[in-house]
């Protein structure tokens, strides 16, 4: 299902743009080796940057953990993102964190708020630069006002959903109450069990981190300036372009995620690239834009664990190796 997911938006795409595949040839012809190299290093140091927010927040629980093993664990969950369209790697990434001293309800928990602090990253974002460019924007993409509220509505319920299924007693009593209705005979009495044992170990492990205040704006701050060199990335391969620059381009970046948030693709392949080349595309021509984008996703997509964190952790949710649950230890 995923898969035809990604065939019918790749479709979509390759329909929308049929008649300006020379021009987008083109302007691939053009690019200087100079672009490629800066794509390159600012792909590069997002991936650094991701590593360095997975070290800050494995310390935690594990004071011997080491930026190689962040760096290493990016990697790690972004070839599973890739090869399972994000169903995969957030497993792939708790394993991991397991076999480096974070065991499986810490890692769990730990994902699920990095991937909550992600998208309030992205939120933040969004507003800061869209009220820079704020006539700019509302000139040329007004009329999209309704799909970025929806977007910013679907970040917010993701990432409060998230906290609260790491953190609130309550939120957990209305699962087990649901669970109850649907358990009157007792069939699933030993499961549900289980399940509570690893919702209080994952609410241990999950508010042990919230209550380091420092350390969670310290890690929005990581985010931030991580999406600074995403954002940042198209502005080096329409520079020269006088129609737009950096502030503009970073503010249509920005709105280009938030809108695809609207559009539900399996770990976002295939929506933040249709909407960021038609977002461009009225302002530097359709050629340009579809040209830069292929550069982006080819230096970008397979480099980086996730645009939104590391895979789409509210589906990686289950058993994680061995056999064992996220809440065994």
């Amino acid at each position: 299902m995923k898969w035809l997911f990604v065939i019918l938006i790749i479709g979509a795409i390759v329909y929308t743009f049929r008649d300006t595949a020379g021009p987008i040839l083109e302007q691939l012809k053009e690019t200087t080796p100079s672009v490629l190299a800066g794509i390159c290093v600012m792909s590069g140091i997002y991936c650094l940057v991701e590593a360095l927010i997975t070290t800050v927040l494995a310390k935690q629980y594990n004071p011997d953990f080491r930026y190689q093993w962040g760096i290493e664990n990016m990697f790690f969950c972004s070839f599973y993102r890739v090869a399972t369209l994000g169903s995969g790697s957030g497993v792939a990434a708790i394993i991991y964190l397991n076999e480096h001293g974070v065991d499986y309800s810490k890692g769990f928990g730990m994902y699920m708020l990095q991937y909550a602090f992600h998208k309030i990253s992205i939120a933040i974002y969004s507003a800061i630069f869209f009220f820079l460019s704020w006539n700019y924007m509302c000139g040329h993409f007004g009329g999209y006002t309704w799909l970025l509220l929806a977007g910013y509505a679907i970040t917010m319920v993701i990432t409060l959903a998230l906290i609260l299924f790491c953190c609130s007693t309550r939120f957990h009593q209305l699962i087990f109450a649901m669970l109850d209705f649907f358990n009157k005979k007792g069939k699933y009495d030993a499961l549900e069990h289980q399940l509570r044992e690893q919702c209080a170990d994952l609410e241990t492990a999950s508010k042990y981190l919230l209550h380091k205040k420092k350390m969670v704006v310290g890690v929005i701050g990581l985010n931030l300036l991580k999406l600074c060199f995403w954002y940042g990335m198209p502005y080096l391969l329409f520079a020269g372009d006088k129609n737009i620059n950096l502030v503009e381009t970073m503010a249509i970046t920005a709105l280009s995620v938030m809108l695809a948030a609207v559009i539900p693709a399996p770990a976002g392949i295939g929506s933040t690239e249709f909407v960021f080349t038609g977002l461009f595309a009225g302002i530097v021509g359709t050629g340009i834009a579809g040209s830069r984008l292929c550069y982006i996703v080819c230096y970008f997509c397979f480099s980086i664990s996730d645009r939104c964190g590391c895979g789409d952790y509210t589906k990686d949710q289950g058993t994680a190796g061995n056999g064992k649950s996220l809440g065994a230890k």
